[in-house]
């Protein structure tokens, strides 16, 4: 009998990559039945992932209640949550809480949560702007002290934000951020790789068991960005540096010191900190893992 894997945010950027990563690993897709959590499963994306087989189910992550129907009875959890959808570090807490509760009272085999560095700690509260690194890190702390077995997957430098910082003109595009072009970014595809993280967790689980998995395919520079860039686009794409207030001050007043700070991160402490580039090799042995096992369970 399949085992039941309770995916949140099923339709979005995150939650569908693991999807779409077991449901194409016949190992996988024949070990678990995957159970897709969305708000609205009648809008077309969740119809889409129920005309593939997936049991595509309701919650809220502010109703503990809800929370519980979904994780009831699974062996894994994918959870992720989004702090740009209130911009309250306390919502996206106690959101996380929630679902870790949950967990525990379910039994859950493995939680893999989705994370990120705990910047204020990292920094010494040097950098004390980044409620959506510290808000999932906190949840990440509270797991490990519910004793939850669990995986934490901590996120790269989304790909898609430089893309929409991009300014556009008939003439070619520019990118203007408050990192040096040398700055190295562990970049990281949402849509295309958390995915291939999670299944490379499930094809070997004890591997990653209590750890922290760098989620990232390599470390790349804002001149590594624009040159790519610049080659599928066909457009002369530049980078521009620019002192961190003249960046704060290009942003909406809401976002500014946030996404400052963010890029201060990267470029001052290399976003994972200390040692965070060994962490990354062994993480991507993860993703690797799945890739070489592929072919043999396709």
């Amino acid at each position: 009998m399949s085992k039941v894997f309770t995916v949140f945010g099923a339709t979005g950027n995150q939650g569908g990559s693991v999807i779409e990563s077991i449901l194409g690993n016949s190992k996988l897709s024949s070990e678990y039945k995957i159970r897709g959590v969305t708000r609205d499963p009648s809008k077309p994306k969740g119809q889409a992932l129920a005309e593939k087989g997936v049991e595509v189910v309701k919650a809220d992550l502010s109703d503990k209640e809800s929370i519980q129907k979904v994780i009831n009875g699974a062996h894994v959890v994918f959870a992720v949550t989004n702090y740009w959808e209130y911009m309250s570090k306390d919502i996206e807490v106690t959101q996380g809480k929630n679902i870790a509760d949950a967990c525990k009272e379910a039994g859950v085999s493995l939680l893999i949560w989705s994370s990120i560095p705990h910047a204020g700690k990292m920094t010494n509260g040097k950098l004390s702007h980044l409620p959506h690194f510290d808000a999932k890190a906190d949840v990440a702390d509270y797991i490990r002290e519910q004793k939850i077995p669990a995986s934490f997957l901590n996120a790269g430098c989304f790909m898609s934000n430089f893309i929409g910082s991009l300014q556009k003109s008939d003439e070619g595009n520019s990118l203007t951020l408050n990192l040096h072009p040398d700055t190295k970014m562990p970049l990281f595809d949402a849509a295309g790789d958390t995915g291939k993280f999670v299944a490379g967790i499930l094809l070997n689980p004890s591997k990653s068991l209590n750890k922290d998995i760098y989620a990232a395919t390599g470390w790349y520079t804002p001149t590594d960005i624009v040159n790519a860039i610049e080659e599928t686009s066909g457009k002369k794409t530049t980078f521009n540096e620019v002192p961190d207030q003249t960046f704060k001050q290009f942003l909406p007043e809401a976002i500014g010191e946030e996404m400052m700070e963010t890029f201060m991160l990267v470029r001052d402490y290399a976003y994972y900190g200390p040692g965070g580039d060994k962490i990354l090799e062994e993480s991507l042995k993860v993703r690797e893992r799945l890739l070489r096992l592929s072919d043999d369970w396709r």
